[in-house]
C-alpha cells in the first residue's frame, strides 16, 4: 500500500500523540480534517495556535485561567475557608460538574509516584502550603484517585497537614477503585463529597 502524503502523515502523526488516541484512530481524524472545508482546517489550526496565548492557569490555585485568577478563585460567592485538593484540571471540572462543591480547589499537577521519578517537588505541594499560611483555611479535602499512587499522595499530604489548625477530609471510598474522577457520574461524585470522612 503506498505511503500517505506527508502533510496527513505528519497531522496523523500528532494527532497520534493526544492521549487515548491510536494511530488507527489518529488516521480517521486526520481524513475526517482532510474531508472538510479548508475553511475548518483553517479555524482549527488557528484556534490551536492561539491556545498557549489565550489561556493561562490561575496564579492561587492552577485551575485555567483568563487572568490572575480563575473563575472560581475570583468568585466572592464560593467558600475559600475549604480548599479542595484534586490532581488535575480534569478532576476539577468533574467535580465541578457535580455541583455538590462550593469552595476553592487547589490542582497538584499529578501525583507521586516514584516508578516514573515524580516526586513531592515535582508537584505543587508548597503552593498548597503557603495558601494554608495565608489563607484562612478550615478544611482540606483530599480529592485525589481511589488508585494506589492517589491513595499514597493523600496520605503523604495527610502528614504533612497533621498537627496545623486545620480539618483534613477524604472523599469517601464509595469512588470505585482505580478509577479517575473525570469518569465518574454527578452522583457518584456528590455522594462521595457529601460523605467524605476526616482524617484523624
Amino acid at each position: 500500500m503506498d505511503a500517505l502524503p506527508q502533510a496527513l502523515e505528519r497531522l496523523t502523526a500528532l494527532l497520534g500523540r493526544l492521549p487515548g488516541v491510536g494511530e488507527r484512530s489518529a488516521q480517521r481524524l486526520a481524513l475526517h480534517i482532510l474531508s472538510q472545508p479548508p475553511a475548518y482546517a483553517e479555524s482549527l489550526s488557528h484556534a490551536l495556535a492561539g491556545l498557549h496565548a489565550g489561556v493561562g492557569f490561575c496564579q492561587q490555585c492552577h485551575h485555567l485561567a483568563t487572568a490572575r485568577l480563575c473563575v472560581v478563585c475570583g468568585d466572592p460567592r464560593r467558600d475559600a475557608r475549604t480548599i479542595c485538593v484534586v490532581e488535575g484540571i480534569a478532576d476539577l471540572l468533574a467535580i465541578e460538574r457535580s455541583g455538590e462543591f462550593h469552595g476553592h480547589y487547589h490542582v497538584l499537577g499529578g501525583v507521586l509516584s516514584p516508578l516514573r521519578g515524580i516526586g513531592p517537588r515535582d508537584l505543587r505541594i508548597d503552593d498548597l502550603l503557603g495558601r494554608l499560611a495565608t489563607d484562612s483555611v478550615e478544611e482540606v479535602i483530599l480529592a485525589t484517585s481511589i488508585s494506589v499512587e492517589g491513595e499514597a499522595t493523600a496520605s503523604y499530604l495527610h502528614g504533612l497537614l497533621r498537627g496545623r489548625a486545620v480539618r483534613t477530609s477524604r472523599i469517601a471510598s464509595g469512588v470505585p477503585q482505580g478509577t479517575d474522577l473525570q469518569y465518574l457520574d454527578h452522583g457518584t461524585l456528590s455522594r462521595a463529597l457529601k460523605a467524605r470522612q476526616t482524617l484523624s
